[in-house]
């Protein structure tokens, strides 16, 4: 086994990753099922996956394989807590008995992967599977607290420099293109110097984190294929801002003539509270919906290598394939700009979610079940075969994919730090947990979620409300 482990960090080190880590953990014998390869891409919205705006071949080709979920709401979010319930099969909102983490941000939420024997990555590896990870998500990646999730994997591949990182200087002329005089007024600058002086790939988008992650990912694919069964999870951070992308994308989605500062880096809140109203409002947001396009679209490019590799390495026919995110990000909807926890509207909250039967089921089709994101790590059980542990609290999607119906789920429910949300056929509600300032929209008279009528209709606000303490068990815990 000592043998085995040089060898996987020699491998490692070849993949250019930052650094290694992994286990020989104990494992059942040989087992017979699929192969399962997980793509977590970080803030990305549906409506950029898919439809008009979207330039993603990589994304359609996955749908065009598999079955995509129309309506899926993360339960938990941002980074931390989503990851947490894709993990682990349980809800992790609402956030009771948190506390701040070192190393993690200060928000609700926000805290290491507890029980770790029954996340599905320890379930599958004592079951037989082979497992691999491949990362440049800052926390998972490098907060101490997520030590020992690191090593439940037999290799841990992890790329920095999102957060931090490098303090090499950067030309203040290459700063000026890329901080909004508005963002540089927020005191922003440092965080977009210390991301170009990490990976400054405007020109040489091999340069970019998606590239690093995505190879590396190959270098774990070919290596995991000699293993099989594998559970490969690939978390690529992009398209998270800052956006610093290549001209030719973006000159896909915006004007080829701009020639002023890229909004690299959005200022959180209001976009009246740092956009004046004499036309720089509309520039500067369009030109952000453009950068963040243009990530999109470049994390696509480099997540279509990963899949080129799977078919040239024959994995196809053994190989389940679940592409999921954990929230998206508001670019002027709403009036808001950023990941705002109170204004919990499908631009920030719906995700797309994909899975490739590798049997073929449902190849090409679409569901509007309401799923989630605890929902992924009882499918993946479920598609290798392996129990399922008690305290998995999801629904396996299996049944979706096998052309059988779910019974229903008549409405998704979750939150983001202080502030929760409750969608069904007919009503979007959401407030923050001391149920201050809610807001309620009648999706069948007014589906873009424009005119909030929760003043007019203080029943539904009540009645959807009791639907969220009755399922978390209580009143919700408020952390202001």
């Amino acid at each position: 086994m000592a043998s085995t482990r040089r060898q996987l960090v020699a491998a490692a080190a070849a993949l250019g990753a930052a650094a290694y880590l992994g286990k020989a953990p104990s494992r059942a014998s040989h087992p017979d099922g699929p192969n399962l390869l997980v793509v977590i891409i970080d803030t990305l919205r549906a409506d950029h996956a898919f439809g008009a705006r979207a330039r993603t071949p990589s994304i359609d080709a996955l749908a065009a394989r598999g079955l995509s979920f129309t309506r899926f709401f993360p339960e938990a979010m941002p980074t931390v807590p989503a990851r947490n319930s894709i993990l682990s099969g349980r809800r992790m909102f609402p956030f009771r008995d948190w506390h701040d983490y070192k190393g993690l941000l200060a928000k609700p939420g926000w805290e290491p992967l507890t029980d770790l024997d029954t996340a599905f990555p320890t379930v599958l590896s004592r079951a037989g599977w082979w497992t691999g990870m491949v990362t440049d998500n800052p926390f998972l990646g490098f907060a101490s607290p997520y030590e020992p999730f690191r090593h439940l994997f037999d290799l841990f591949v992890r790329h920095g420099g999102q957060i931090g990182g490098a303090d090499r200087p950067v030309a203040q002329a290459k700063l000026d293109h890329w901080v909004h005089p508005a963002v540089r007024e927020a005191g922003m600058e440092e965080r977009i110097r210390r991301y170009i002086a990490n990976a400054d790939y405007s020109g040489d988008e091999r340069r970019s984190f998606a590239a690093q992650v995505f190879r590396s990912a190959i270098g774990a694919l070919e290596m995991a294929a000699r293993r099989a069964p594998f559970l490969l999870i690939v978390d690529a951070y992009e398209p998270h801002e800052p956006w610093t992308p290549p001209r030719k994308y973006v000159d896909v989605f915006g004007d080829p003539d701009y020639a002023g500062p890229e909004p690299a880096m959005p200022r959180y809140g209001r976009v009246e509270t740092w956009l004046g109203d004499d036309g720089e409002a509309e520039l500067v947001l369009d030109r952000m919906q453009a950068l963040y396009s243009a990530e999109v679209a470049m994390t696509d490019h480099w997540m279509g290598r990963l899949l080129e590799r799977v078919h040239e390495l024959r994995l196809e026919p053994d190989t389940a394939i679940v592409l999921v995110s954990d929230h998206g990000i508001q670019l002027g909807d709403h009036g808001w700009v950023g990941k705002i926890s109170a204004a919990l509207h499908p631009e920030l909250i719906r995700t797309p979610l994909v899975i490739v039967d590798p049997t073929g089921n449902e190849r090409g089709t679409s569901t509007d079940w309401l799923a989630s994101t605890h929902d992924i790590a009882p499918t993946l059980l479920a598609l290798a075969g392996v129990e399922r542990p008690d305290s998995v609290e999801g629904t396996s999607l299996l049944p979706l994919l096998e052309g059988a119906g779910l019974p229903a789920r008549p409405f998704a429910y979750g939150g983001y730090s202080d502030h929760h949300y409750v969608r069904t056929d007919q009503w979007a509600y959401m407030a923050d947990n001391e149920r201050r300032q809610p807001r309620l929209y009648d999706l069948q008279l007014d589906p873009e979620e424009s005119w909030d009528i929760a003043e007019r209709r203080p029943d539904v606000v009540d009645r959807l409300y009791g639907i969220v303490r009755d399922q978390a068990g209580g009143e919700l815990p408020s952390y202001e």
